[in-house]
């Protein structure tokens, strides 16, 4: 079969064409010209209307009678387009139409002495064509519902649609015994070809079409068979490219030659903040100058290795090489951990070397002078006690940093049960009574109705509650000191409130941080080593809880921990 024969189809589709063109030009054609004469008529009724109108005549008489003769709507509006007879409505109705002045067809009326328009009537409720004409009392206005073009029009395209319905079925027929044996193979390459192109790779045409379509038939063939083998080589390469970007730790974001991010990794996204779909352009990345400048000079083929960018308070490493073809990869490592625990190392190893230095110092004096002279007893006794106080003093610090380093290492794991909340804070208030009796303060224990048990580490609940009250104590000098547990939603909140010195603003936030003080000569005077908020914090959060403080200089501090009932429910 020749691939001319193919063209019968563009004839039908011609035919069809043509058919579809005239009834839509006869429509609009028999439209205008029905729409046009019955303008013209409407004219024509409308001048003779304005000709019977005259001073002494009742135009609503002369609006009904003229209505009834012509079976049309006859409005009579005078020169201000008030409404003062109409074939439909009564006297006593036309009061209630609104003023017809600024309607199309008075407005054109006025201006060029005829006027129409097609429009739904306000007051009628139907569609309707309006001609209006000057008359010497006013605008004579003759209206007809446009249901009767309508009808007319419906008619005519009927009959219209039929011949060409029939002129297209004729060519159908004669159409479908010339192409029936090319259409079919043409259909299913069609649909395999839209296939391939859909990716669905398993669909085959038929060979036995005759001519040129079964050489194309097998060509097609041909083509889905590589492609099919092409394309699963190239999803098994991206798909290994992909996992092996996510599962990196590093940051990966690849550029094209045109500064359009095209590939990131989901690590990438998180350190650089970034929420866009690819690809986008590089604008959208952070305008970190390190960063920025990695990148420009990878573009511009150099390799830059090791630059380190801050970014959403991160700091980043930053690896930088160009592509071949134009564009660059860049590769970014998030340091911020490794700088934060070298920070801490340093800050780590500096306090305690300060903490440690002031009592050895001390011992060591008290030590030589006590070894090379010989004092008398009252002041050996007086250098005895200062060993053993800077002594207890270093030994505790060294405790605090074995029960910080073991719980910040996993060593220790809370084990909770139900613990009898009253007693022990009646113990812990029992056994520091005598510190705060000596200072001459007042020490205070309540435990409010639903907060007698709680689901706790003994131990834990022990230190916290005795680093607080410890705390309070040694900055308290005159008041007292509250310690109070409550029911607080799915837990219980012991607070412990003192009226010292207080804490200012700025210290607030970091003072369950370790060696952190707010007063450090003065914390050091009373024995405290700067790390029982640190444990404190690290004990609730091991629970679950919350720790919360408020202070207000010169009245009085609190610190509370919050426990829940069970583990999860916070």
């Amino acid at each position: 079969m020749k691939l001319i024969h193919r063209n019968l189809l563009g004839a039908l589709g011609v035919v069809g064409v043509l058919v579809l063109l005239m009834i839509v030009q006869v429509d609009r054609k028999l439209a205008v010209r029905l729409t046009g004469e019955t303008t013209a008529r409407l004219t024509t009724e409308a001048r003779l209307v304005a000709g019977q109108w005259t001073a002494n005549v009742d135009a609503d008489a002369l609006a009904d009678r003229l209505g009834r003769e012509s079976t049309h709507r006859i409005t009579l509006v005078d020169s201000a387009g008030r409404v003062i007879g109409d074939s439909e409505f009564d006297r006593p109705e036309l009061d209630q139409l609104e003023n017809h002045a600024n309607r199309p067809e008075i407005v054109a009326a006025r201006t060029s002495g005829v006027g129409s328009a097609r429009r739904r009537s306000a007051s009628a409720g139907n569609e309707e064509l309006y001609v209006a004409v000057p008359a010497a009392q006013g605008f004579a206005r003759v209206s007809l519902a446009t249901t009767s073009l309508e009808a007319i029009l419906s008619a005519a395209r009927r009959d219209v649609a039929v011949a060409g319905l029939a002129a297209l079925l004729v060519a159908v027929v004669l159409s479908w015994f010339f192409a029936r044996s090319v259409s079919q193979p043409v259909v299913e390459l069609s649909e395999v070809a839209r296939a391939l192109a859909a990716g669905d790779f398993s669909r085959r045409p038929a060979r036995a079409a005759p001519g040129e379509v079964g050489a194309l038939a097998v060509a097609v063939n041909r083509l889905a068979e590589q492609l099919s083998a092409r394309v699963e080589a190239l999803r098994a390469e991206e798909t290994l490219v992909r996992e092996l970007a996510e599962s990196l730790n590093e940051g990966i974001l690849a550029l094209d030659a045109r500064q359009q991010v095209v590939r990131v990794n989901e690590t990438a996204r998180t350190l650089l903040n970034l929420r866009a779909p690819l690809p986008f352009g590089a604008e959208l990345l952070p305008r970190d100058r390190a960063f920025r400048d990695a990148m420009t000079a990878a573009l511009a083929g150099e390799t830059v290795h090791d630059a380190e960018a801050a970014i959403g308070g991160r700091i980043l490493n930053v690896t930088a090489r160009p592509l071949d073809h134009g564009g660059a990869v860049v590769a970014l490592l998030d340091l911020t951990r490794l700088r934060r625990l070298e920070t801490v190392r340093r800050d780590f190893v500096a306090n305690v070397s300060h903490e440690l230095k002031t009592p050895l110092t001390v011992v060591r004096g008290f030590a030589e002078t006590l070894a090379d002279d010989d004092p008398p007893a009252e002041t050996r006794r007086q250098f005895a006690q200062s060993i053993a106080s800077h002594t207890r003093r270093m030994q505790r610090l060294v405790d605090d940093l074995l029960d910080l380093s073991r719980i910040e290492s996993g060593g220790w794991v809370p084990e909770p049960q139900v613990v009898d909340f009253a007693a022990v804070i009646a113990d812990d208030v029992s056994s520091m009574r005598a510190t705060a009796d000596r200072k001459g303060i007042r020490l205070d224990a309540t435990v409010d109705a639903g907060a007698e048990a709680l689901y706790v580490d003994p131990t834990a609940l022990r230190q916290v509650v005795g680093n607080f009250v410890d705390n309070a104590l040694r900055h308290t000098t005159v008041g007292g000191v509250t310690v109070l547990a409550r029911r607080d939603g799915h837990g219980v909140t012991v607070s412990v409130a003192d009226t010292g010195c207080g804490i200012d603003s700025e210290h607030l936030p970091r003072i369950f941080e370790r060696f952190y003080r707010v007063d450090p000569a003065r914390s050091r005077e009373q024995g405290g080593t700067g790390l029982g908020l640190s444990i404190v914090k690290h004990l609730v959060d091991a629970h679950g809880g919350r720790l919360h403080a408020s202070s207000t200089p010169g009245v009085g501090t609190t610190l509370s921990a919050w426990f829940p009932d069970r583990p999860g429910d916070a």
